[in-house]
């Protein structure tokens, strides 16, 4: 229900149905990571916002906080920053998150300290594989784009036409 009900928001808000599967998958691998700190000994609130920065930072070199203002969403304080990521800094994000999951599952890491270092090898997973890419593509991953102003922007352009 909580599901249907976010895809519906989503839409309402003027995603499109690719962003918002992508989204969808990364609210799950989100919520296995966070069942895999509480099993693993992690308080929820502060150590999770810390790790979760960890991650952040290991991925693509910046803190949410600096990201946030990257996307002009600073002065926002209740702006979920992934609702404005670009499909590339999703999938990233997802990949972050997700090697961490595998990574404290493989170590089998015991409260926050263990913790905390499997989130930086997760997030340099994915950070190691975003380098590469900009490598590759000539263009950066992380930028001033805010997926939702983007897709608002083309949606007026079309009915112009």
């Amino acid at each position: 229900l909580a599901s249907a009900r976010a895809r519906e928001l989503y839409q309402a808000k003027g995603y499109p149905k690719d962003w918002i599967e992508k989204r969808m998958r990364a609210i799950a691998i989100r919520g296995a990571l966070t069942d895999e700190w509480k099993a693993r000994g992690v308080a929820e609130g502060r150590e999770y916002s810390i790790l979760t920065a960890e991650i952040a930072r290991a991925t693509f070199g910046v803190t949410p906080g600096d990201h946030k203002k990257l996307k002009g969403l600073a002065q926002a304080k209740t702006a979920n920053l992934r609702d404005h990521m670009t499909d590339l800094e999703l999938i990233f994000s997802m990949l972050g998150e997700a090697a961490t999951t595998e990574i404290a599952r493989t170590r089998d890491t015991q409260g926050f300290p263990q913790n905390q270092q499997a989130a930086h090898s997760g997030g340099k997973v994915a950070g190691n594989a975003r380098r590469e890419l900009e490598q590759k593509s000539g263009r950066k991953v992380v930028t001033k784009e805010n997926y939702l102003a983007l897709t608002q922007a083309a949606r007026k352009a079309e009915r112009v036409r």
